[in-house]
């Protein structure tokens, strides 16, 4: 690395707290933690534009913001953006962990905030979301090659053996991943449905 390039951050955090004290003690110990901020909003109003605008790695909602909730906020927020999303709360009890569990959050940190607690929670959080979004993915092809096997049987009058074999011979041979081969294949038969017979 040549003298004077700024090494890439270790996170980038998007902030939604309106309380200035823990926005200050949010900023301080993700800088220490070799972190930066790259966004902050007040309102639970503004925190899906703010992650939309500033594409962080993660984001901390406080919980009580005064136009609303920050665990529905973050369910939102988690619905429509590809963040993940730890809560910064003072709230410790079981249905507040339920609710938080229920719409996504990855991790949360208590107030006030532990600047030693911060790097490990921001770490796990991501490391989390990313198992996650890898899980969903795989389900997702799973359910894109099923169906694609199911198109060939139903085509061809193959096996499901037989049909499996035929993907995976044809990703073999393009190099291509599976998935990849049974949605173009599902792509066109809806394709071949489409065009009206002359």
């Amino acid at each position: 690395m040549r003298r004077g390039m700024a090494r890439a951050p270790r996170w980038r955090v998007a902030i939604l707290d309106d309380h200035e004290r823990s926005r200050a003690a949010l900023r301080s110990a993700i800088w220490a933690a070799g972190g930066e901020v790259v966004g902050e909003a007040l309102r639970c109003a503004d925190a899906v534009s703010l992650i939309k605008r500033a594409i962080p790695d993660v984001a901390i909602f406080a919980v009580g913001l005064p136009d609303g909730d920050g665990i529905a906020t973050a369910a939102a927020a988690i619905a429509t953006t590809d963040c993940p999303v730890v809560l910064f709360t003072s709230h410790t009890g079981d249905d507040f962990v339920e609710r938080a569990r229920a719409a996504g959050v990855m991790a949360y940190l208590l107030k006030p905030l532990r600047s030693a607690e911060l790097a490990p929670a921001l770490d796990l959080a991501i490391a989390r979301f990313t198992e996650n979004r890898q899980l969903r993915q795989t389900l997702e092809g799973r359910k894109v090659i099923e169906r694609a096997k199911g198109t060939l049987m139903a085509r061809l009058g193959l096996t499901e053996d037989e049909a499996f074999r035929r993907l995976r011979r044809a990703a073999m041979d393009s190099r291509k991943p599976m998935v990849e081969i049974a949605r173009a294949l599902l792509a066109s038969e809806s394709v071949t449905r489409a065009v009206p017979a002359e």
